[in-house]
């Protein structure tokens, strides 16, 4: 994609196509100071541009076979929305309306929509809750054979690995039972860009057998947000009908400049990605260490996520530290290093905050990190103590799923205090964001327990930002025969 890129401009090619900025000749000035002109004179077409009108060049095709060689997988495609639409292809390809698919209920957001566009009827798995950390694990490859012996009629498994705290499931061990029975294994692998460059890293899911693995390349490598793959192999996923699938959703007018970065950080990978995480597990491993002698501050290792009834492997590279002895929340702290110390964190919960270190840090911004936590240690007594936050044990948050996501969701539907939510079923997601974990999703019948987490964590901090009401004051319910409309 740079090659072709590169000799497009060499040859002084001419645009009457879109872009209507004709490479940032009609942009704004202002708009070209802020952005810089290199990123629109690079904005060109995919075809009838970068490629010839019937992309006789293959430039794509080809930075998609480069990618599958470099991780050893059969097959490889680019797409320029996300993994969000990556893991819906995925859905997709391997059932269709009304058919059954296994998904682990820590399941990203965009599972859930894919649930709502498929018509595809979920059965859950349910993580492993740790009490101690209040925090979920990945499921086991037990619960999703139980699953499985009970769902004979089950198209196929999704699997969340890395989950947003870098904690892994036992792909390996899931991918023989899902084969066992003849169901492909999707694993939903969003933040493991980086996992197959290094054998200090996780097994990534292709290597443990998976059938379809999707990745965000601008999560923890060198793309461009909104870049992602999936790669493919075996024979219990048709590739054409993934392709297909894919097509449904993906736009007619994909960024070349999310494509050329994408492929630019498949030849960085290759040629120096051994070297490159030589170092970058070097410097988390300092990181962890600084941090856990900060007073207040606990560093989540090995220890506390992996071992029987947890997870079976951790990313170092995700460095999630409990503050709970300093007295504040996570939502608190990081807003705090946001304003105070120009510091921006991923994850923050009730007691964790979260940061990522990746290839693009060195001694410097180590430094600075290290710093703005030192000082936020400093200061907590004079931050808003953490207010009482109860988090129910998973039974309490285990709601029923009554009606299929996109029947609830399209259904005919009221918004209703949420003090009176208990008892109707949910015609919306919400979602505590980040991770994007919904704690209740379209067609599940709520409780108390769940909506008293809402609102909760909501007064504590937490964002639902995909609710009708953000702040949870109300709840839109599904009509069902015998509601009472609301107005």
């Amino acid at each position: 994609m740079l090659e072709a890129l590169a000799a497009y401009h060499q040859t002084d090619q001419l645009p009457f196509t879109p872009p209507g900025h004709k490479q940032g000749r009609g942009t704004d000035p202002r708009v070209l100071a802020v952005l810089g002109e290199a990123v629109f004179r690079s904005d060109v077409l995919a075809t009838a541009g970068l490629d010839d009108r019937a992309s006789t060049g293959k430039v794509l095709q080809q930075a998609q076979d480069l990618m599958a060689e470099a991780v050893s997988v059969e097959r490889t495609f680019f797409s320029t929305c996300g993994s969000s639409l990556s893991v819906k292809a995925a859905m997709l390809a391997v059932a269709g309306p009304h058919e059954t698919v296994l998904l682990g209920r820590d399941a990203h957001k965009a599972v859930i929509s894919g649930l709502i566009l498929s018509g595809q009827r979920p059965v859950w798995v349910d993580p492993q809750w740790d009490p101690d950390l209040h925090l979920a694990h990945p499921p086991t490859p037990q619960a999703f054979q139980s699953a499985l012996e009970g769902n004979p009629d089950a198209k196929g498994v999704l699997v969340t690995s890395p989950t947003p705290y870098g904690a892994g499931s036992d792909l390996a061990a899931i991918a023989e039972v899902c084969h066992r029975h003849g169901k492909p294994l999707i694993v939903d692998e969003a933040w493991g860009a980086h996992l197959p460059f290094h054998s200090g890293l996780p097994t990534w899911g292709m290597d443990a057998g998976a059938d379809l693995c999707v990745t965000s390349i601008h999560k923890m490598g060198s793309g461009l947000e909104q870049s992602s793959v999936f790669h493919l192999q075996g024979d219990l996923v048709d590739p054409d009908v993934l392709k297909a699938r894919a097509d449904l959703l993906s736009t007619t007018s994909p960024s070349v400049l999310i494509y050329a970065a994408l492929d630019g950080w498949r030849r960085q990978m290759v040629e120096h990605g051994r070297e490159i995480y030589d170092r970058t597990l070097a410097l988390a491993d300092e990181v962890r260490a600084e941090i856990e002698d900060i007073d207040g501050m606990h560093v989540h290792g090995r220890d506390d996520f992996c071992g029987p009834g947890r997870a079976a492997d951790m990313d170092p590279l995700l460095i999630v530290v409990d503050i709970s002895a300093l007295g504040v929340t996570g939502f608190t702290a990081a807003d705090w290093l946001r304003e105070h110390r120009q510091i921006n964190l991923g994850l923050s919960d009730h007691r964790r905050i979260s940061a990522q270190i990746t290839h693009a840090d060195d001694d410097k911004t180590a430094a600075r990190l290290l710093t703005a936590l030192r000082d936020l240690a400093d200061h907590a007594a004079e931050l808003p103590p953490a207010p009482r936050f109860e988090i129910p044990d998973p039974a309490r948050l285990r709601l029923e799923q009554v009606t299929l996501p996109r029947d609830a969701f399209f259904g005919p539907a009221e918004q209703v205090p949420w003090r009176k939510a208990a008892g109707r079923v949910a015609a919306e997601m919400l979602t505590p964001y980040p991770p994007g974990i919904p704690a209740a999703l379209p067609g599940e019948r709520l409780n108390d327990d769940v909506l008293r987490y809402l609102r909760g964590g909501v007064e504590a901090g937490m964002v639902v930002p995909d609710a009708a009401d953000p702040e949870v004051e109300t709840v839109r319910v599904l009509i069902e025969d015998g509601s009472s409309r609301r107005r």
